[in-house]
């Protein structure tokens, strides 16, 4: 069974929940789930994963600084994550807050590390998007999201 780690950062609890629906579409798709807040990944765990989904909530168009520091932690396992599926997330407190631009700054990251991202043509195009609480828009986008990085992680 294919392994994923959903990592995030929450301060209001609106990321964590989109993680959590996530979480749950993956499962549902019989991938392996490790759920952890992002000050909790040992970042020696990250090669024995087969894929990564990230999310954040945006913080002045980018990601929060844990997962900066998540991110830059991984530099040491650079060339080391080749191949492997990557998606990310964020929630935002107004719509054209800048959540498209903290999706593809952590998307940037694990392109560089070599990862495979799959854009969504039936949901937001990077990935999701809240606005504020997760509602019946995200829950979608998050079963879209779910159902097709599930089909890269065991295409890869």
């Amino acid at each position: 069974m294919k392994k994923v780690l959903i990592t995030y950062y929450s301060r209001s609890g609106n990321t964590e929940k989109m993680a959590r629906m996530i979480a749950d579409g993956l499962v549902m798709k019989d991938l392996a789930v490790d759920l952890k807040k992002v000050e909790e990944v040992d970042i020696d765990t990250l090669p024995s994963y087969d894929g990564f989904v990230i999310g954040s909530p945006n913080y002045f168009g980018t990601m929060a600084w844990p997962v900066k520091k998540f991110v830059d932690d991984s530099v040491k396992y650079f060339k080391k994550l080749d191949g492997k599926a990557a998606a990310a997330f964020t929630s935002e407190g107004m719509i054209g807050g800048g959540g498209d631009t903290v999706v593809l700054d952590i998307l940037k990251a694990f392109l560089i590390h070599g990862c495979v991202v799959q854009g969504l043509t039936s949901a937001g195009h990077y990935g999701p998007v809240a606005v504020g609480a997760p509602d019946g828009r995200i829950a979608t986008e998050v079963g879209v999201l779910a159902e097709k990085f599930a089909a890269l992680v065991n295409r890869l």
